[in-house]
C-alpha cells in the first residue's frame, strides 16, 4: 500500500468520527476551510523550487548536537523533510515510509534529515514512535522553514480550534508563535542544488518516498 492510500484510508476513519478520535464533523469543516484558504492563498509557489539553491542550516538533534546542512552535503546528497510534530498523524506516516525506504536513500549515498519546529523532547518522542534511524532536528520559530518559504501563521479561527482540541502549538514547540512549516520534501544535491521538491499546503497529500529515489541517484553521480 502506498504512503497516500494509507493517508486516504486514516483520513476516511477520521472525518467519519470513528473512534479513537470521534471528532464531530464541524472540526473538519473549520480544517477543511483552513486547508483551503492556505492552497488559495498560493503559499506553496512561493517556496523553493527544484533548480533553487537550498539555504544552509545548523539545527540541534533530539540529543542537542549540531546537524550541519553543510557537512551532511560533504557526505553526498541530502533529503530534507518538514515535519509539523508527532501530535500530527499524518506527519508520523509520512516518517514511517522514509524509514522503510531509508536503506534504499542510504545505499544511493544520501543522509536524510526531517525538520521540525518541536522542541527536542518531543522530537525524542517521536523518533522513539515512528521507530526512526534518521533525526529530527529541532526549527525554532520556524526560522528555516520560512528559508524555504514554508512558514504560514495559523487563522485565528483555527488557533481556536487547536486550543479546543488542547493542541497547544506553543508548548510543544516552545515558541509562543503559531506558525507551521508546509509539509515538503527536497532532494538537496551536494552543491546545494534542489534537484527535487514537493510541497503541498494540504497537509493529507504526501507523496510516496519511493519516487525521490532516481533524483537522488542522479544527485548522487
Amino acid at each position: 500500500m502506498s504512503l497516500q492510500d494509507k493517508l486516504d484510508a486514516f483520513k476516511a476513519d477520521y472525518e467519519a468520527g470513528k473512534p479513537p478520535y470521534s471528532v464531530p464533523y464541524s472540526v473538519i469543516e473549520t480544517m477543511h476551510r483552513a486547508t483551503a484558504e492556505l492552497i488559495a492563498s498560493d503559499a506553496a509557489q512561493k517556496a523553493l523550487k527544484a533548480g533553487d539553491k537550498a539555504p544552509a542550516f545548523t539545527l540541534n538533534d533530539p540529543d542537542g548536537k549540531p546537524v550541519s546542512s553543510t557537512d551532511l552535503l560533504r557526505q553526498g546528497p541530502l533529503v530534507v523533510t518538514f515535519y509539523r510534530g508527532v501530535w500530527c498523524p499524518y506527519c508520523n506516516m509520512e516518517l514511517q515510509a522514509l524509514q522503510a525506504v531509508l536503506p534504499d536513500i542510504r545505499a544511493a549515498g544520501a543522509n536524510v534529515v526531517a525538520i521540525s519546529p518541536q522542541v527536542a523532547a518531543n522530537s525524542r518522542k517521536s523518533v522513539r514512535q515512528n521507530k526512526l534511524e534518521f533525526p529530527i532536528l529541532s526549527d525554532a520559530h520556524n526560522d528555516v522553514a520560512a528559508a524555504f518559504g514554508l512558514r504560514f501563521e495559523l487563522q485565528d479561527y483555527l488557533v481556536e480550534l487547536y486550543k479546543s482540541l488542547k493542541n497547544d502549538l506553543p508548548a510543544f514547540n516552545g515558541d509562543p508563535s503559531w506558525t507551521l512549516p508546509m509539509p515538503a520534501r527536497y532532494v538537496i544535491a551536494p552543491d546545494g542544488t534542489i534537484v527535487y521538491a514537493e510541497v503541498n499546503p494540504d497537509y493529507t497529500r504526501r507523496p510516496d518516498p519511493s519516487e525521490m529515489l532516481p533524483a537522488i541517484r542522479k544527485a548522487a553521480v
